[in-house]
């Protein structure tokens, strides 16, 4: 299969990464994301569960898309944990992205925990249908 030159995935593993400086006491995980392409778009599609639209802080920077999400555990009231499958936790994750992106129309949506990005294609890589004339 081949590469996408639009959208470069930057994969690291945030809590083992050396140059990064957490100022949160708590862990912090690398959010597994589907991408799929489309004529006009690319959509990712980030799990993050317990972050909502409050939580959630979506940055570009020259060509690095950033998604961090901060997620503090709820015990309800009343109520002492005896035993927890899954660690709660923030959450980072970055893209570097091409310039056939227009990042004027960049778009963040989150709902139940999954974060979706609706990355426009600028008007030059979107596919197109030339015609043939005959000669």
């Amino acid at each position: 299969m081949a590469e996408a030159q639009t959208l470069q995935v930057e994969k690291e593993e945030i809590d083992n990464a050396e140059d990064t400086e957490r100022t949160r006491d708590q862990a912090c995980f690398l959010p597994r994301a589907d991408i799929y392409e489309m004529d006009d778009q690319i959509v990712i599609v980030a799990d993050m569960p317990g972050a909502d639209k409050n939580s959630i802080d979506v940055t570009l920077e020259k060509n690095i898309l950033t998604i961090n999400a901060a997620v503090d555990p709820v015990i309800p009231q009343g109520y002492a944990l005896q035993a927890a499958e899954y660690e709660v936790g923030d959450y980072h994750r970055t893209f570097r992205l091409s310039n056939e992106i227009d990042r004027s129309k960049i778009e963040a949506v989150v709902k139940d925990g999954v974060l979706r990005l609706y990355l426009t294609k600028a008007a030059e890589a979107k596919a197109r249908k030339i015609s043939v004339k005959a000669g």
